[in-house]
């Protein structure tokens, strides 16, 4: 009676809706219930549930899906800056901006697609975008949802410009937690930081874990390439896998400054952690015609398993 997962039609997993401000958004489905939500408007990720039907990012309540002004949650791509260093829109402007369906994008080798439910997504310059980074780029993101649930995505920048160009980046990626005081994070112990809190001085992680007590807004350098979100409440861990990503950045905005942002409920910061894999400490650089990729994978275990399995 049941169809296997080998005759799962993946084409057919991909439904393309409206929200309710009439903007495209991309629904990706596996064979065994987990889905993914993909908004045209910034490339975000607006959803992300398990087989169970479980939400596992998180959007404010008070969130605005309105243009011109960035989604409060999801997973968001920061691009061509992290922060307010460099061009005057906070996290750059690609996630601010209307994206296309990509329909003939470059391959890809074939186990980033085989087996997996994805969509391609394509942003080019536009007269609107800030006159301080006047620079020709193709940025590709590809997102890819698998049989078991794992989300992936893929960002390609190419410079089709005539003159180098640098950039930050980060994915984003506000993570649905039970309750932030009973949530830690493996894998960044014994790193250097930047503590965007007191002027991005550098300090030494010294616990053997990182655990939120207060407002958090750290930039974790050179870090390896897995990281665990352990939500003990929930009995799940959060494992995060990046490459060409060097950075981590962990914020949480906690009460005071909770109460400060205008889509952002007051005690949302419980439930809510970013965890971004990011390259924010060194710029990219591109020369012309160069291209460079940023990869993050999330998946979600039982807290049962051990951490070790992930190479911590």
């Amino acid at each position: 009676m049941g169809h296997s997962a080998a005759v799962w039609d993946y084409r057919a997993a991909i439904e393309i809706a409206k929200d309710w401000n009439g903007i495209d958004q991309v629904v990706l489905r596996s064979p065994h219930g987990p889905s993914a939500k993909v908004s045209l408007y910034g490339g975000q990720i607006t959803s992300w549930r398990n087989e169970k039907g479980e939400e596992l990012l998180f959007t404010s309540s008070k969130a605005i899906f309105k243009p011109p002004k960035a989604i409060r949650g999801g997973i968001s791509t920061c691009f061509p800056q992290f922060g307010n260093c460099g061009s005057p829109e906070l996290h750059g402007f690609a996630r601010n901006k209307l994206w296309i369906i990509d329909d003939n994008p470059p391959p890809m080798p074939p186990n980033d697609s085989d087996g997996k439910t994805c969509v391609d997504l394509l942003l080019k310059p536009s007269e609107e975008d800030p006159k301080c980074w006047p620079y020709s780029f193709e940025y590709r993101l590809r997102v890819m949802l698998a049989a078991d649930g794992g989300l992936t995505l893929i960002s390609r920048v190419r410079n089709i410009n005539g003159k180098p160009f640098n950039f930050s980046f980060a994915y984003h990626t506000y993570l649905l937690v039970s309750d932030i005081s009973e949530v830690r994070i493996e894998g960044l112990e014994t790193l250097d930081y930047l503590d965007n809190l007191r002027q991005r001085e550098r300090f030494t992680e010294q616990g053997d874990a990182v655990t939120i007590e207060s407002e958090m807004d750290r930039v974790y350098l050179r870090s390896p390439n897995v990281i665990a979100v352990l939500d003990h409440e929930r009995k799940r861990t959060f494992v995060l896998r990046k490459e060409g990503l060097s950075d981590v950045v962990v914020w949480n905005p906690w009460e005071k400054r909770s109460k400060s942002m205008v889509d952002f409920g007051d005690e949302e910061y419980k439930q809510m952690l970013c965890v971004d894999a990011a390259a924010v400490e060194k710029p990219i650089t591109l020369k012309p015609g160069e291209e460079w990729t940023g990869r993050l994978q999330l998946l979600v275990v039982p807290s049962s398993f051990c951490s070790e399995q992930f190479e911590l």
